[in-house]
């Protein structure tokens, strides 16, 4: 791998360049999710059930973060765009289920051209390069998961 960012002039313009990356992404999600008559926590939640599979709307209100009103009418839009469905649950027929039903063809119109982007700009790395920018990126997953655990609820104090 690379030199180590050492020098606080580095360590500023590494950081920079990484919360623009992270605003773009975000910004690019919240205009996907306007192209398709979405918000972005339904975007959201959709890209959740795409990637985990079914679930309930407790467990999919617990990973957006939303207490059971909001994941309903979630749910609720989600359902009348056409993105998922609900379904009794196979284990316990008392339960349902969300289950993602497919893209409709508008989100993958409208995310088409950002993938066509970030794919012209992989081509050109090394297999070796790749490997390592995808570790970062699993790597990085469980570490921002794990430290959103550990932020508090807006009517607690940080340590």
């Amino acid at each position: 791998m690379g030199e180590p960012v050492s020098t606080p002039r580095e360590q500023s313009d590494a950081s920079q360049t990484y919360r623009r990356y992270l605003s773009a992404v975000m910004l690019h999600g919240h205009a996907t999710a306007k192209a398709c008559d979405l918000g972005a926590t339904d975007l959201y939640a959709l890209n959740i059930l795409e990637l985990a599979g079914p679930m309930t709307p407790g467990e999919l209100g617990t990973r957006t973060g939303l207490t059971t009103g909001p994941t309903t009418r979630l749910i609720d839009r989600l359902e009348a765009a056409g993105y998922v469905r609900r379904a009794p649950d196979p284990n316990d027929r008392r339960k349902v289920i969300v289950e993602p039903i497919g893209k409709p063809a508008q989100l993958d119109q409208v995310m088409a051209p950002a993938r066509q982007k970030i794919g012209k700009i992989l081509a050109g790395y090394s297999d070796e390069q790749l490997r390592v920018l995808f570790d970062y990126f699993a790597r990085a997953t469980q570490a921002y998961q794990e430290a959103a655990e550990h932020i508090p609820d807006g009517d607690q104090q940080m340590p």
